[in-house]
């Protein structure tokens, strides 16, 4: 089900002292829009939020960017990050907000600047059909843009319900060069810890649906 527009989500956006109106203008300067110089998470496909919102104030000691590419999504993830901080009383210096087409993410960072510890992909769009899975947020074309900034044993962790989804990730991982630390194709009853849950996964498990989730690391050289 598509959301429904928010004619609001924008005009609060661009007040938001946490949101990137123009994340291109930031290449090469990441570490510096932070209070802090410490560890760096990227949520790709953050959706309305409710990852971002807990991981954020949980970890006061990293630094985390969210990236949508559509307003009305990132204007309820605004509404939930500030909630949740406000409960906290705790001060909104480690997070950011960013609308941007993840399929051109490199562009946003330079080429010496490999400053991300770990990227998060919740419940990505599985693009079943074939001439379409090259959009997938996992597909090796995305992979290897990732590692251009994805610093060495830098981590991947990857959470979906598809499970055609899953299977062909796994090998685009390994054919990136990347090793799997971690799997599990029933999270819930794997054992792991801690573990956040998404709007998405709460739906799904509800529904009976296993969640499937690994962790990737990055390894060797880029070449």
């Amino acid at each position: 089900m598509r959301m429904r527009n928010k004619p609001w989500a924008k005009p609060e956006l661009e007040v938001c002292s946490y949101f990137l109106q123009h994340p291109e203008d930031v290449r090469g300067h990441w570490m510096e829009k932070f209070a802090e110089n410490q560890p760096f998470h990227i949520e790709l496909g953050c959706g309305k939020g409710g990852f971002i919102a807990q991981a954020a104030v949980m970890h006061p000691k990293i630094n985390y960017l969210a990236i949508d590419l559509e307003y009305k999504m990132l204007g309820v993830a605004r509404r939930k990050i500030s909630k949740m901080y406000e409960e906290k009383n705790v001060p909104t210096d480690n997070i950011l907000l960013t609308a941007y087409n993840i399929e051109k993410i490199s562009e946003l960072f330079s080429e010496k600047e490999v400053v991300a510890d770990r990227i998060y992909i919740n419940f990505c769009n599985p693009w079943p059909r074939k001439k379409h899975k090259k959009h997938r947020l996992t597909h090796p074309r995305q992979l290897n843009q990732y590692k251009k900034f994805l610093k060495n044993d830098g981590e991947i962790h990857f959470k979906t319900d598809d499970d055609e989804l899953f299977e062909e990730s796994i090998d685009y991982f390994k054919e990136c060069g990347f090793t799997i630390s971690f799997i599990t194709y029933d999270l819930h009853n794997s054992g792991y810890e801690p573990n956040i849950m998404t709007e998405h996964e709460k739906m799904f498990s509800d529904e009976g649906i296993k969640i499937k989730f690994l962790i990737a690391k990055k390894t060797g050289v880029i070449i």
